[in-house]
């Protein structure tokens, strides 16, 4: 993903990159589907080498009301493209209110009192930073904008135009190689009244018409307009206006809430680590108390968080809940509170350096995921072939398999069947980049083989490799 650079991956490697991005931001940013449109674009010309020189490789205003994701996309594109959402030069803008606060960004020019105690914050060092090894594109964030003292947006100028900011020592950062993000308020309280009417008979009803969108986004234009200067505007590449999350994308997202908590588990816990089960009415019950159209989704995340979270640390910290054991959550009888329930674990613990077995034929992916396992303490054992595969299990004994659905010899599925005649206790997990025939789908359900989608992140995939290992582990024991 690196442009520009001798020995850069092929066309078609930049494409199947840029295709995932694609999904994968879709699949993170829940509802907003005008962001992914306007922004994957900017990152494909980079990724070809064809960014504009001189200024940075696309600039982008977030507008809408709280809670519906525009800070989240600016991390999700960082994990994307550098494995971490940590991965953002953010400039929090509320910090920057006063005049003379600006100066911190670019620090005190010679001659100035504490001249060399001052250390700016945009500096080509921590622009740099935020890069990896994959990919050399800074994302940058100024988060709520508005809030910034003007001479903010005067500063941001010769960055927005020239990709260029001098610093107090006179020294220059480079922001070529930068995608740069503005997100702002600005207009949410007259998009509610929009959305939600506080008089009439419509007051407290969500609308649904087919004219919100272009209402919304005449609102945001409006609110830019008169806050910043025609200049500061025409600089920017793309005024997005997120739109208020439905329902729809309002379960979506408490199902990724849910599965990133259940990867936190087992992130921080490790060989400790359990399963938590989420029932349908139950999520619907988190849905109820905490989704509005107000706060959005960071409603629903301060419910979980109570909810669930801090139950499931007090069960763990008082040594309720056994390594490698369920925990269900279900609802109270007085309907007002959840219920957990834990199954303990009898049987072998979950292997702390599990031995896993991936066929592939993709050797960029196998060296991949060879080097972010071995980082764990996992033992990868990789082929690209059923009959290699077969030649390293009788080597071998792996704890799991992670079987790609397209081989050179046959798919993934078969291999799967194979194997567990071997060693019937061998969880077994398909991926795929399409859909299974439905004669696979079903051989899948019959036999416990999950079907991991493409594309997805890394560490999914030591997730969903770990979750398997609990079952697995109990069965061996």
């Amino acid at each position: 993903m690196k442009s520009g650079q001798p020995g850069s991956k092929s066309k078609k490697h930049n494409t199947d990159v840029a295709e995932d991005l694609t999904a994968v931001l879709s699949q993170k940013v829940v509802g907003q589907p005008a962001a992914t449109k306007l922004i994957v674009p900017y990152i494909r010309m980079f990724q070809a080498g064809l960014a504009p020189e001189g200024r940075p490789v696309g600039v982008f205003l977030l507008l809408g009301p709280t809670g519906t994701g525009k800070t989240k996309t600016v991390e999700v594109l960082a994990e994307i493209l550098h494995g971490s959402e940590k991965n953002v030069l953010k400039v929090d803008c509320g910090e920057f209110q006063m005049e003379h606060e600006v100066a911190k960004l670019i620090g005190a020019p010679p001659g100035y009192l504490g001249h060399r105690e001052t250390q700016p914050m945009l500096t080509q060092q921590k622009l740099n930073a935020v890069t990896s090894e994959k990919c050399n594109l800074s994302v940058v964030l100024f988060d709520e904008i508005e809030k910034a003292a003007p001479s903010m947006t005067r500063l941001l100028l010769g960055i927005l135009d020239r990709a260029t900011l001098r610093l107090g020592d006179n020294s220059t950062v480079n922001f070529d190689k930068s995608i740069v993000f503005l997100t702002s308020n600005l207009g949410s309280r007259e998009m509610m009244r929009e959305i939600t009417p506080d008089f009439g008979f419509q007051a407290g009803a969500l609308k649904e018409r087919p004219d919100l969108t272009s209402k919304l986004q005449a609102i945001a234009m409006a609110s830019v307009r008169k806050r910043f200067s025609p200049e500061f505007v025409n600089r920017i590449d793309c005024i997005i206006t997120y739109q208020p999350l439905d329902n729809e994308a309002l379960a979506a997202i408490l199902d990724n809430q849910i599965n990133e908590l259940q990867r936190h588990v087992n992130t921080r816990l490790g060989p400790r680590c359990f399963t938590i089960e989420v029932p349908m009415d139950t999520r619907h019950w988190l849905l109820q108390r905490g989704t509005s159209a107000e706060y959005g989704a960071r409603e629903l995340n301060r419910t979980i968080h109570r909810q669930l979270t801090q139950p499931l640390a007090t069960l763990v910290a008082t040594g309720q809940i056994e390594p490698g054991s369920r925990v269900r959550v279900d609802i109270a009888e007085d309907k007002e509170n959840l219920a957990f329930r834990t199954a303990e674990g009898e049987e072998a613990p979950i292997p702390a350096n599990p031995r896993v077995l991936i066929v592939d034929d993709n050797r960029d992916l196998l060296h991949f995921l060879e080097r972010l396992m071995a980082e764990s303490g996992w033992e990868l054992i990789t082929a690209e072939s059923a009959g290699e595969a077969q030649r390293m299990v009788g080597q071998n004994r792996p704890d799991a398999a992670l079987l790609d659905y397209l081989l050179p010899d046959r798919n993934g599925v078969e291999l799967g069947l194979e194997l567990r005649q071997r060693l019937p206790s061998l969880p077994v997990i398909i991926m795929t980049g399409s859909v299974l025939p439905p004669e696979d789908e079903v051989v899948c359900d019959q036999h416990d083989f999950p079907v991991l989608r493409k594309p997805f992140l890394a560490t999914d995939i030591m997730n969903q490799i770990r979750n398997r290992l609990m079952p697995a582990a109990k069965a061996g024991g």
